[in-house]
C-alpha cells in the first residue's frame, strides 16, 4: 500500500510539473504589467497640418544638409494619436516574445548570428546592454510591428507602429522648427560612452546620448529629461522603426494621415528608420529629428515605440 502511494504521488508530481508554465513562459502578472505601463505611458498628440521634412532653420539653411531624401518638406495633415513616452524596453519586449513563443528563434543556437553581439534577452543587471529597462532592438522590423500588433490584441486598442509623418510631428513638438526633440530643443550630449571603460552606474549628465560609437550599451529608458510634449529619447538611445516603407522624398505621400504602404520598386526591402542619432553619428545634421533613412526589414539594430490611432486619449 505504501509503494502504491508513492508511485501515485510521484505520478501526480510529474503531472503537476509537466502542466506547470515553462520558466521562460511570462506569468499573467508580468504580462498584465506591461499592458498597463503601455497605457500609463501614452502621450496623446493633438493632430494638426504641419511641413514634414527639413523645413530649414530660420536663416533657411537646411538642417540636414548632408541629405537630399528629406527634401523637399510636404505640407500634410494627421490626425490625433497617442504615443508611448518611452522606448519599448528589453523587459516589455522578452514578454511579449516568451507570450508567443518566438524567444528561442532568436539565439545562437537557432542560428540567429546577431545574438553573439548582442543577445535577444532581458535580465536584472543594471550593468548589461540587456537590463530589463534599457531600450530594446527588435531581431527584425517584423517582431517590432508584431509587439504592437500584441499590445492591441491584448487590451483591444488600436496600437501600432507610427508613421513617419506621425514620429516626426510627435518628435517635434507637434511640428515645431526645432532640430532635437529634447527639453530645450538643442542638444547637450551626456559624457557616458565617452568613458573609457564604460560605467553603467555613472550619474546621467546631458539631455541624450549620442556619441560616435560602436557600444550597444544605452542608457535605461526615459534617463533624460523629456521633450516638452513629454517624450523621451526621441534623439539618441536607439534608432526607431517606424511603418512607412522607405521612398527617397515626400512626393509619394498623400496629404491626409500620410504613411508609405505601396512597396517601392527601388528598395523593396527597406522600411524607413528615425532618429538616426541612435546610431550614434551626428555628422551633418544626422542627430536632427528630420534626418530618416531606409533600413532593411531584417536588420537587428533598432529599437521602437508604439502608437495608438484613436482621436482621443485612452487614458
Amino acid at each position: 500500500m505504501g509503494k502504491i502511494k508513492t508511485v501515485a504521488s510521484v505520478l501526480l508530481l510529474a503531472f503537476i510539473v509537466g502542466c506547470s508554465p515553462s520558466p521562460q513562459e511570462p506569468s499573467g502578472t508580468e504580462i498584465e504589467r506591461v499592458l498597463l505601463d503601455s497605457k500609463r505611458n501614452l502621450v496623446f498628440v493633438e493632430g494638426g497640418e504641419f511641413r514634414l521634412g527639413d523645413v530649414g532653420n530660420q536663416s533657411g539653411a537646411p538642417f540636414t544638409p548632408i541629405l537630399d531624401n528629406n527634401k523637399p518638406p510636404k505640407l500634410v495633415e494627421i490626425d490625433s494619436f497617442s504615443i508611448l513616452a518611452k522606448e519599448v524596453t528589453w523587459g516589455e519586449f522578452l514578454t511579449y516574445l516568451h507570450d508567443v513563443g518566438r524567444a528561442e528563434e532568436y539565439t545562437i543556437e537557432n542560428g540567429f548570428r546577431r545574438a553573439v553581439r548582442l543577445p535577444i534577452v532581458a535580465n536584472n543587471d543594471p550593468g548589461s546592454p540587456n537590463y530589463k529597462d534599457k531600450p530594446a532592438r527588435s531581431p527584425n522590423f517584423h517582431e517590432a510591428e508584431n509587439y504592437c500588433s500584441w499590445l492591441a490584441e491584448k487590451t483591444g486598442h488600436p496600437y501600432a507602429l507610427p508613421s513617419e509623418a506621425q514620429w516626426e510631428f510627435a518628435a517635434r513638438n507637434r511640428g515645431q522648427s526645432v532640430p532635437f526633440a529634447t527639453n530645450t530643443g538643442e542638444l547637450d550630449i551626456d559624457v557616458y560612452l565617452q568613458r573609457s571603460p564604460v560605467d553603467p552606474m555613472h550619474p546621467v549628465s546631458g539631455n541624450a546620448l549620442v556619441h560616435s560609437s560602436n557600444q550597444v550599451e544605452r542608457r535605461p529608458a526615459g534617463s533624460y529629461p523629456p521633450s516638452p510634449l513629454g517624450l523621451h529619447d526621441m534623439t539618441g538611445s536607439v534608432a526607431e522603426w517606424t511603418r512607412d516603407w522607405f521612398h527617397p522624398g515626400f512626393d509619394h505621400l498623400s496629404s491626409d494621415n500620410p504613411v508609405a504602404v505601396e512597396v517601392p520598386s527601388s528598395v523593396p526591402s527597406k522600411r524607413s528608420v528615425r532618429d538616426l542619432a541612435g546610431y550614434g553619428d551626428h555628422t551633418g545634421g544626422l542627430a536632427t529629428v528630420y534626418a530618416r533613412h531606409g533600413e532593411d526589414v531584417d536588420s537587428p539594430d533598432q529599437g521602437f515605440r508604439c502608437v495608438v490611432n484613436h482621436p482621443e486619449s485612452i487614458n
